[in-house]
């Protein structure tokens, strides 16, 4: 325990493993009392340290979350980009000691301007907040990288039910404030009535959440539908490739002709790995198979066309034929994997930085759902999907979700999984069935509560099938959005920020 409170490499290290465990308890392992465990130990270890020793004690957590968490990255840059060990390890552990910055600035904000170790509850609740703005900074800054929030580890958890209350982020916001609250509980112990209030605020969101549990806040639309989606499990390294091309039109082809009827066949993200505009007669005669089929056939598909500068870009879309109409553009890019930030400098120098699909434009906002079958269905190519605002605002003008993606880039780590449960916790968030179509897995059929309702193993070959359900109505989280707990947390934080400026103010020469 003192280790954990004092400065120096043992805390520090503490600190590493406290940020590496919240990775146990996401997909695939889902141990959700380590989430809660985590911000504890972050949250104890910042109780005594000056602003600068605060500093490296949160860049050590962020560091131990990110080279667990997000150790997939190895893999694309290896296996993918073919970057020789070292250099993959390396340019790893850059971006993760990159974005482990997101957790050492708050916590020398933490030290420097808001703790207040003399009043438990208030600062507890200044934590949570913090924590929260945090998470979101994380989620918007240079396009953002919202992976491994603590929130996604209650997707089966005694807090589900807040997701569709305040999304994920309420989620977040209750761990953190938890944590805290049980933090403190020890130094409360001769002060029964602030005793009483802490313990009530510490277990009334989680009796909040249980009772929510299995809450259906949306009522069903019309009849179910019938789905067919396509995991065609088509190698990486073959996937752009010049030769492979009529041999993966072909497979999808005939995967379509032979399954069974269905209203919606759903293809994976970039099914059709080559501009529409060259696969205009193919999209015609599989839109007429589907039309005959009284189907809507939906496809990840490349494209080239006109910005508003009247330039022309390339862009990752999913577009819709037979009983289906319209074409999305991806809004949400992947850094590196689909646009190169500073690449005048960057590309050339490896082949990570050159990968096929890496010159991609971000779609406009404001784009319209798709329609398919009478039903407008919000979609989300691959990493768009892990983006809670971004989704929730195209959930709330649909009745069926729909995500695309090629997981291929990530290999046998726990990058797809992961991903898996973000989808998972989107269509809890809006009480909406999801479809979810991959080129290697895990292809799902996802309930308004989360849960798998079908789903195809990764690394196979196959069909999908199953039935959704279109939904109506609108979850709180996707009327309010996360508007309410902006407005909790905002002044949480300036009430910290004064009332650690009045203390400081007050204390005698003496104290000080």
């Amino acid at each position: 325990m003192r280790w954990i409170t004092q400065p120096g490499w043992p805390g520090n290290l503490l600190a590493i493993a406290g940020g590496a465990s919240t990775t146990l308890a996401l997909a695939p392992f889902n141990a959700w009392p380590l989430a809660l465990l985590a911000i504890a130990i972050f949250y104890l270890g910042l109780r005594h340290l000056n602003p600068r020793q605060a500093l490296l004690r949160g860049w050590c957590y962020g560091l131990g979350l990110f080279l667990a968490g997000t150790s997939w990255i190895y893999v694309s840059i290896h296996d993918y980009g073919a970057a020789s060990v070292p250099l993959a390890a390396f340019l790893t552990f850059a971006f993760c000691a990159g974005v482990a910055l997101f957790f050492a600035l708050p916590a020398w904000f933490w030290a420097r301007w808001l703790r207040r170790n003399d009043a438990p509850i208030a600062d507890a609740l200044a934590f949570a907040a913090l924590w929260l703005a945090q998470e979101a900074f994380r989620g918007w800054f240079l396009t953002g990288f919202p992976w491994l929030y603590a929130g996604y580890s209650q997707l089966h958890g005694p807090l589900a039910g807040l997701a569709p209350v305040g999304g994920m982020w309420l989620i977040s916001l209750v761990l953190a404030l938890s944590a805290a609250l049980l933090v403190n509980l020890y130094s409360l112990r001769h002060q029964r009535s602030r005793l009483i209030g802490a313990v009530t605020l510490l277990l009334a969101p989680w009796l909040a959440g249980l009772a929510l549990n299995g809450q259906s806040w949306t009522t069903p639309m019309g009849a179910p539908l019938k789905v067919a989606a396509l995991q065609g499990n088509i190698e990486q390294n073959l996937k752009w490739d010049p030769a492979q091309l009529d041999a993966q039109l072909a497979l999808y082809r005939d995967m379509t002709l032979s399954s069974q009827p269905a209203d919606l066949i759903v293809w994976p993200e970039t099914a059709v790995p080559v501009l529409k505009e060259y696969a205009e007669g193919y999209l015609k005669v599989m839109g007429r198979v589907a039309a005959d089929r009284d189907a809507a056939l939906i496809t990840g598909i490349p494209l080239r066309q006109l910005n508003e500068q009247g330039e022309k870009r390339y862009y990752n879309a999913i577009t819709a034929t037979g009983w289906g109409e319209g074409t999305y553009l991806k809004q949400k890019l992947v850094p590196f994997g689909e646009y190169v930030p500073l690449q005048d400098m960057l590309r050339g120098l490896i082949a990570f930085f050159d990968l096929p699909m890496s010159d991609f434009a971000r779609g406009p906002a404001n784009q319209s759902p798709l329609q398919a079958k009478g039903v407008r269905i919000a979609p989300f190519i691959c990493y768009e999907v892990v983006y809670p605002e971004f989704a929730a605002t195209m959930a709330a003008q649909s009745e069926l979700l729909l995500t695309v993606s090629n997981d291929t880039w990530f290999g046998t780590s726990i990058g797809p999984l992961q991903h898996l449960q973000m989808a998972q916790m989107r269509a809890l968030e809006a009480g909406r069935w999801m479809i979810r179509a991959t080129n290697n897995g895990v292809t799902a059929l996802i309930d308004p509560q989360g849960r798998i309702a079908a789903q195809i193993p990764q690394f196979q070959q196959g069909t999908l099938y199953g039935e959704v359900q279109p939904m109506q109505g609108l979850t709180p989280y996707l009327h309010w959005r996360a508007w309410p707990l902006v407005v909790l947390c905002g002044p949480l934080l300036g009430w910290a920020f004064f009332a650690r400026r009045r203390a400081v103010r007050d204390l005698s020469p003496q104290a000080a």
